[in-house]
């Protein structure tokens, strides 16, 4: 008997629905929760086959459906094997744009620079939000497992889990399938009590692998995101006696090499108080504004620019107190607008 389409949809929304609710499924659920538009006869007909060929079983007489270990590894193998393809074309994809992203950003730095005759800063992409995008626990020995966790920026998470007693290769293929199914696309911010709970309900003594892996997941609020900044026209700042002091001069120049300075920069707060991440509206910090030692005698005129729905990356010239304004802002407001057709075509 052949494994057929319809029977694989049937099959996998068996295993779905009874995730949910924990309850055998009839035909009639099936038949009123999928999108097979099929009789619940058919399905019936249908389950009856799926159950000859051991993909699912009947725990009592006149009850529903669940799956047994034979489909959840079906349903398993075939949800890792889409999911592992899909993060690798995301990958290859995101590659791709970075690539041209990348020269994109460095080609702003050098016009902002030479067009302005400041110094500028331009940082790469970074991402508002962290979901999961794909999780995946092996057994390395008797001892040890190893947990892959993909996030949708394309950041991949190794964690090596150490256990005190030999778990089965069913219950990993069912652990897989259990936080794949709740985690998946869910934003790291809204992994709360009540998912993590769902969670361990259904893994019953597992839950030291679920801590591990949603600790790693946790990892990843409080890790500062590595990002790409390209500056330019960093020796401008020469050019205008009140900064060309050696020492000023050099404190502010060094400032662009700081890791550090950068991300001060980039999470300078937005003086009225909008979500300036979501915006093109120009920011001016004046001196002390900067709230950054080495440009307590600069002024810094940002901008942040949007790839797509949280992903956005900032903007920045800095120059002296008595900088000109109007054409930075100008030039900045021109710049944003040329930016967001170029995204555009990227996407």
């Amino acid at each position: 008997m052949e494994l057929d389409e319809r029977k694989l949809k049937i099959l996998q929304a068996i295993i779905r629905t009874y995730l949910d609710t924990g309850e055998p499924v009839g035909s009639r659920t099936i038949s009123k929760y999928s999108d097979l538009n099929l009789s619940s006869a058919t399905i019936r007909n249908e389950m009856s086959d799926l159950e000859e060929m051991g993909y699912i079983i009947q725990p009592h007489t006149s009850a529903g459906r669940i799956p047994s270990d034979k489909g959840y590894r079906l349903y398993v193998d075939t949800m890792l094997d889409a999911k592992t393809s899909e993060v690798e074309n995301l990958r290859e994809e995101l590659e791709e744009k970075a690539g041209k992203i990348d020269d994109v950003l460095k080609q702003v730095a050098k016009v902002l620079a030479a067009n302005t005759n400041y110094a500028t800063m331009v940082s790469g992409p970074r991402y508002q939000t962290k979901r999961v995008k794909f999780i995946q626990i092996t057994t390395v020995d008797e001892e040890n497992l190893l947990a892959v966790i993909v996030l949708d920026n394309n950041v991949v998470k190794n964690q090596m889990i150490h256990i005190e007693d030999t778990i089965e290769e069913e219950m990993i293929v069912k652990l897989n399938f259990i936080l794949n199914t709740t985690l998946n696309g869910l934003d790291v911010l809204d992994m709360n009590l009540a998912v993590i709970q769902k969670i361990k309900e259904q893994v019953g003594a597992h839950t030291q692998v679920i801590d591990s892996v949603l600790e790693v997941i946790g990892k990843t609020l409080v890790e500062e995101d590595d990002l790409e900044v390209y500056t330019s026209g960093a020796t401008n700042i020469l050019k205008y006696p009140e900064l060309s002091d050696k020492a000023k001069a050099a404190e502010i120049i060094n400032a662009f090499e700081e890791k550090q300075i950068v991300h001060n920069w980039l999470g300078l707060p937005d003086k009225d108080n909008k979500a300036d991440n979501e915006t093109h509206d120009i920011q001016v910090y004046i001196g002390n504004e900067t709230h950054m030692d080495s440009m307590k005698d600069c002024s810094m005129v940002t901008a942040t620019y949007k790839i797509q729905e949280g992903v956005y990356g900032k903007i920045g010239i800095v120059g002296p107190k008595r900088m000109d304004y109007d054409k930075v802002v100008g030039t900045l407001n021109s710049l944003m607008g040329q930016l967001d057709d170029i995204f555009k075509e990227k996407k």
